[in-house]
């Protein structure tokens, strides 16, 4: 009825690595120390610390860091006190209050977030800040800067 195969004849796959999932602080939650996350992380409760993720960072509205963000993609709609850095484009969003220095490729702020601190921005000599529908944009090169109604 059932018949084993030798374990030296049969072929086994070599383990795959498992896809890194989100990890999650949830609401009610407060951590105080540095995380180190290989992939991306949700924040809804409180870190009291430095987030580095090799991903993407979202804080939730409820969510607070005072701490250090490095990452390569950043949503923040919560509270963070502290520098704030991202590779490619980070989003402010919503009722979100970021206090501290920003270093990002790319910057998207609503118009109902709040940022108080200094902005600056990688790329080439000239970099175009994202704006919304409706808002103006900036262009920020070696020259004066020019100002352009978004289309």
């Amino acid at each position: 009825m059932f018949t084993s195969k030798s374990k030296e004849n049969s072929s086994v796959p070599e383990a795959t690595p498992a896809k890194v999932g989100a990890s999650i602080i949830a609401a009610g939650t407060t951590i105080k120390g540095d995380i180190e996350c290989s992939g991306d992380i949700r924040i809804d409760g409180t870190l009291k610390g430095n987030v580095h993720a090799t991903n993407k960072v979202f804080i939730g509205s409820d969510g607070m860091v005072e701490g250090d963000i490095n990452c390569v993609h950043a949503d923040i709609l919560g509270k963070v006190q502290g520098k704030v850095t991202v590779k490619d484009l980070l989003n402010i969003r919503g009722k979100a209050h970021v206090k501290g220095d920003l270093f990002t490729g790319k910057l998207q702020v609503e118009p109902s977030a709040s940022f108080n601190g200094n902005c600056h921005m990688a790329g080439t000599a000239s970099v175009n800040v994202a704006a919304l529908p409706g808002a103006s944009s900036m262009i920020v090169g070696e020259e004066e800067p020019e100002y352009a109604e978004a289309e």
